[in-house]
């Protein structure tokens, strides 16, 4: 495996063009001074010296650059091991209906879940995370991965306008969060969302995954109060309304989701203002999950090759040294 273990030094690469557009501005400077302030046969011998300046010009580029690259240092991976590590398998299902654009927290819903869900990611180390965004239909976002960083940006865009059709189908997202993850082995699937679910299948859905090793954890998003759910009707922003022309209030459905975390053998949260508790006590339960053994290769030892750029970088600043020496005495002496 080859890395650069100090890639910020790379932009100290810039400093070549940066030094080329100096060096032929000062080019273009020094001929039109030789050309006003000397007569024709000097400025001729003068010229001459044009192509051993290029020449240097170019040595001090390469000193240069062979500098820079010492303070990359190029690194080879020179011993690769072997390592057993036990993780879960954690699928977080995220509504993102809309409904979940509801403000009854701040700053929405939707907002408040994907920063849980960011915060949760960044808790834990070596499981495999996977995404399920749903609302009328459930699709895999994001299958298992121990890429967090991924993970973060997926969540991170999450809106409404990813939703086929308008719902909340918590089922469905379920039997997806099942059917995605083939590994015998006990998982933990984390729903959340608002519970506005009329599909009567979750609770058999959720009993269905207990009996697969899956542990069920929920999480409801929004107030028992409820709030309106904001719309845009000819660029305007306004609020969702019924057949009356009311406007609709969505109101968290908490019931549904402390039912299916305890057919699913979870737990239920109501995420409010404190949701490092939750995520404290999430980890707790996900802790309880029996996890299994991975193997994973990885570069333990890197060998270093900066000295020889360091070396070569340093040969050349001597000898030009050395020539601009031997150049001054020959001069002192004529």
């Amino acid at each position: 495996m080859f890395r650069f273990e100090n890639m910020t030094a790379m932009y100290l690469l810039l400093l070549i063009p940066l030094l080329g557009l100096v060096w032929y501005w000062a080019g273009k400077k020094r001929k039109s001074n030789i050309a006003t302030f000397s007569n024709p046969l000097l400025f001729d011998r003068l010229q001459t010296n044009k192509t051993t300046l290029h020449v240097q010009f170019f040595w001090w580029l390469l000193a240069i650059l062979l500098l820079i690259f010492a303070l990359v240092n190029p690194q080879l991976g020179a011993k690769r091991e072997k390592a057993k590590v036990e993780n879960i398998d954690i699928m977080i299902a995220l509504d993102i209906s809309n409904s979940m654009n509801a403000r009854d927290v701040s700053p929405s819903r939707l907002e408040r879940a994907k920063k849980f869900i960011t915060d949760l990611i960044q808790s834990r180390k070596g499981d495999q995370i996977g995404l399920i965004f749903f609302a009328g239909s459930a699709y895999l976002q994001m299958p298992l991965t121990s890429d967090y960083a991924a993970a973060e940006m997926f969540a991170k865009t999450a809106n409404s306008n990813m939703a086929g059709t308008q719902g909340t189908a918590i089922g469905e997202a379920i039997d997806l969060a099942m059917r995605s993850v083939k590994e015998v082995n006990q998982r933990a699937l984390i729903i959340i969302s608002d519970g506005e679910d009329h599909d009567e299948d979750a609770l058999n859905l959720a009993a269905k995954a207990k009996d697969a090793d899956w542990t069920v954890l929920t999480v409801a998003v929004g107030t028992e109060e409820g709030g309106m759910v904001p719309a845009v009707v000819d660029g305007q922003e306004t609020y969702k309304t019924d057949e009356d022309g009311n406007p609709v209030r969505s109101i968290v459905n908490q019931k549904l989701l402390e039912q299916i975390a305890d057919e699913g053998n979870g737990k239920f949260y109501v995420l409010n203002m404190d949701e490092n508790k939750i995520v404290d006590d999430m980890q707790v339960q996900l802790e309880k999950i029996q996890k299994r053994a991975v193997e994973i290769k990885s570069y333990t030892e890197f060998r270093s090759f900066y000295q020889y750029f360091l070396f070569g970088g340093i040969i050349i600043l001597v000898f030009w040294f050395f020539i601009i020496k031997m150049k001054k005495l020959s001069n002192d002496q004529l």
